[in-house]
């Protein structure tokens, strides 16, 4: 991830008067020209971006000499991998400078080029039964016969025989292409943040170069992105503080209508793991960046390769000023294709946004022939709108746009044969949409995206961080406030928690929070989650000071006291762990108020106490008035009972908290993806390292514990607890993970029949079958949930809840949760 800079010192042969000069450089590393201490273009080869024009045609009174500086960096647009487009980074790659040249570009072969490749697309794609295809055909029969190309006096002919087929124009009836140029730009991914800034210059800078020379071209981006796309705020915020003179060519395109703001979020979030709050901060902080900095907030939300969307989101979406909603992710469906690319889609408080998918299926498109006849022919819509999106651009590392897509385009403009192909913008796309919506069918709840459903697990380091920081800032707000509220000297943390906030919004990129990132990308993450709950854990302390700094004065012969806050919005009576003045951990039973505190100096005395006792067969039982259970000896639950219910939980013959292990070898990618087939290889962890045994016998706290070999070289511990007063057993698990290829789950039957399973998402709750009647049934085999899922029946029901868990799942009447 180094870079180095090479000075490069030109002058241009005086002979050359008139002509079109560029300064070639071919590597496969990354690099960026500076010209006058300022980018001017980026340059990367997988991008077919390997040339910066000096000038259109040299003038006398142009410079014949002049000093660029290159900064060539040690990885390409796919990382600094080896071998393969997703690799992690090779410390022994190396990168070579291959050319570095001055040279005269001949722009009358160039365009001759691009109607050739044009008719000779027309003239394979459009089929024997369409005469078009045979006029191109002939054309280029006949530009080929006209042109010698040795006498360039021949070319004008050659070209007008093209222009003569490109000008025949469509009818009125013929579909609309909105061409949006595209270059969407992974914030980590095969790279770490970092290098992400650089690949923002780079692709921006090109597009501001492109603009000049052609000055319908629209832009906007997506995550990092081009023409009519899509802007994330934290890119945006990069390029402003690194470079800032490329930052106010940007703001001024933005005035004058080129570069369009899209998207309204911070950063190119993972659709489904996100809180609820997060996800309102996602579009909080992104609305506001665009309102601060360039007056408007955006009224389209762009998030076109994330691994599925909330059913949440269209309330979200209404909410932050957003009707209107693109992607294309779903093209990926492994087993169902969606049926729609132009719809309504209804969120779980009945919210809608006009959602649509690029018939293409792509966001990466080039503007060739074949792309835009099978944007025509993929649409499932047909009949109901007449027209859609085409997003054209290198993407994923960046690149965006080239000059050669755009004169491709240029020439399907309005010929015959040919769909209407239109530079456009993401509000004239939709504004089209808009007026042929009468009839569009509506799809309501989740957008499940039917691949990538390892996202939900891998890298558990990071879900736990997301999930503690979560709710740490949560709770920091909360006492802020309260404090606030009670006095009014309290300075509320904004600014600190702005920081804090975008920290973690930033972490819950579309590739970091899922886990589908370079180690080093993991590295970045868990140190900022160490930062956010640093100062989160300060800003606590100086909220709870401020808000009880009576209660935390010592009184002199006073009797010990412990202050308990609840951040939660109903009282709780729970059990509590408080240090002693020896330094010794004691327990008590406590009552706080809703959004509260309390100060405790004795135990409340529980209704009944926790009671745990081992039987002779080595189970042990645990009851505290409220459930009762039974453990055998590898901790498994045989029974589970809610007193007074004369309902049994668990399934006679069945084990709860069973572990099992499964083989993870998926189709295309490790981190992304498991497989259905993965669950044919089950096999239950039965191998004890120490049997369960009593490690609390009871009163206000009842556990036991034991440890097991998973697979080959791993081991789990467990100490499951009881509490008094409490309706839930409590499993605090360790595992020391050494596997490679492998799948560890939870899982537990339960004695509860129900066609449907209720999981928390955001703000709310979905259901999803437990049956797998249908393909769209089966293909949920692996689903995300947040807190919980439950099943139930009328009167009963069984949840199972985690504190950092999200990949879960439900077949009949069998909870597991992934681990």
């Amino acid at each position: 991830w180094e870079t180095c800079w090479f000075k490069v010192e030109l002058s241009i042969p005086l002979a050359w008067a008139g002509r079109e000069v560029h300064f070639v450089w071919e590597s496969d590393g990354e690099g960026m020209v500076w010209r006058d201490a300022q980018p001017v273009q980026g340059l990367t080869k997988e991008g077919e971006k390997t040339s910066y024009i000096l000038t259109s045609s040299l003038k006398e009174s142009e410079p014949h000499s002049l000093t660029l500086y290159v900064e060539l960096a040690c990885n390409g647009l796919f990382g600094a991998g080896e071998g393969s487009m997703i690799a992690p980074p090779d410390p022994d790659r190396r990168f070579t400078l291959s050319k570095a040249e001055l040279v005269v570009f001949n722009r009358d072969v160039y365009e001759l080029l691009v109607d050739l490749e044009i008719l000779q697309d027309m003239a394979k794609l459009l089929g024997e039964e369409n005469q078009r295809s045979f006029q191109a055909l002939y054309t280029a029969n006949q530009m080929i016969n006209v042109c010698d190309v040795t006498d360039p006096s021949t070319f004008p002919a050659a070209r007008g025989l093209a222009a003569a087929i490109f000008s025949q124009r469509n009818g009125e009836s013929q579909h609309t292409i909105h061409a949006v140029g595209h270059c969407h730009i992974d914030s980590a991914w095969l790279w770490p943040y970092e290098e992400t800034i650089r690949k923002c210059a780079r692709s921006w800078v090109t597009v501001v170069r492109l603009m000049e020379s052609n000055p319908e071209l629209t832009f906007a981006c997506s995550q990092l992105g081009l023409v009519s796309v899509l802007w994330q705020a934290q890119q945006l915020e990069w390029v402003r503080s690194w470079y800032p003179g490329l930052y106010a060519q940007i703001q001024d395109l933005v005035a004058k209508g080129q570069f369009i703001p899209v998207g309204g979020t911070w950063v190119e979030m993972d659709g489904n793991l996100p809180s609820g709050e997060s996800m309102v901060r996602q579009f909080l902080q992104g609305q506001r960046f665009f309102q601060e900095q360039f007056g408007r907030i955006c009224s389209e939300f762009w998030l076109p390769d994330t691994f599925g969307y909330s059913a949440q989101l269209p309330q979200l979406m209404r909410g932050s000023g957003i009707r209107r909603f693109l992607t294309q992710k779903l093209s990926w469906n492994l087993v169902n294709t969606f049926p729609h690319h132009t719809f309504f889609w209804e969120g779980i408080d009945g919210s809608q946004v006009l959602t649509h998918f690029p018939p293409g299926d792509s966001y990466g498109m080039q503007g060739r022939v074949e792309e835009v006849l099978k944007t025509v022919k993929n649409n499932k819509d047909k009949g109901l709108v007449n027209h859609s999106a085409f997003l054209f651009g290198f993407g994923d590392g960046g690149g965006g746009p080239t000059q050669k897509m755009l004169d491709r385009m240029k020439r399907m403009r309005d010929t015959d044969g040919l769909p209407r192909v239109q530079i456009s913008t993401p509000d004239q796309l939709f504004s089209a949409l808009e007026k042929e919506s009468s009839q569009l069918y509506t799809w309501v709840g989740e957008l499940f995206l039917e691949l990538h459903n390892g996202t939900y697990t891998t890298q558990a380091q990071i879900k736990k961080g997301n999930r503690e920081c979560e709710r740490m800032l949560h709770d920091v707000e909360v006492l802020s406030t309260l404090a606030m509220a009670r006095d009014g000297a309290f300075q509320y943390p904004s600014s600190q928690l702005q920081q804090l906030w975008r920290l973690l919004l930033l972490n819950q990129f579309h590739d970091v929070l899922p886990g589908s990132c370079i180690q080093l990308v993991v590295e970045d993450a868990l140190r900022y989650y160490a930062e956010i709950r640093r100062a989160g854990a300060q800003l606590q302390e100086e909220a709870v000071k401020c808000l009880c700094k009576e209660l935390l004065q010592p009184e002199a012969g006073g009797t010990e006291s412990t202050l308990v806050l609840n951040t939660l919005p109903w009282e709780r009576t729970e059990v509590i762990s408080r240090s002693g003045a020896a330094g010794t951990e004691t327990l008590a039973l406590v009552t706080v108020p809703s959004m509260g505190y309390a100060l405790v100096r004795e135990s409340l005395l529980p209704p009944q106490p926790v009671a745990v006792r081992k039987q002779e067969d080595g189970s042990i039982t645990m009851e505290n008035g409220v459930i009762t259970a039974c453990l055998d000896t590898m901790g498994r639950l045989t029974s589970l009972q809610l007193v007074g219910s004369q309902r049994e939980s668990v399934p006679g013959g069945c084990f709860a908290n069973q572990f099992a292990l499964f083989d993870d070898v998926p189709l295309y990618w490790d981190a992304w993806d498991v497989m259905d087939y993965h669950l044919e290889t089950r096999k239950p962890v039965t191998m004890l390292l120490k049997p369960l045994e009593v490690t609390l016998a009871g009163g206000l706290r009842g556990s036991a514990s034991f440890s097991l070999q998973i697979g080959k070289s791993s081991t789990l511990t467990q100490e499951i607890i009881l509490d008094a007063t409490c309706p839930y057993l409590r499993f605090l698990t360790q595992v020391e993970w050494k596997e490679a290829h492998k799948f560890l789950k939870v899982e537990f039957p339960v004695q509860v029949r129900s066609t449907n399973v209720t999981y928390e998402i955001q703000f709310g709750h979905l259901q999803r079958p437990t049956h797998w009647n249908t393909s769209w049934d089966w293909a949920r085999f692996e689903v995300w949930t947040h807190k919980w899922l439950d099943v139930s029946e009328h009167g009963f029901g069984v949840a199972l809840l985690n504190d950092c868990k999200y990949g879960a799942s439900a077949h009949g009447n069998v909870l597991s949760l992934s681990l």
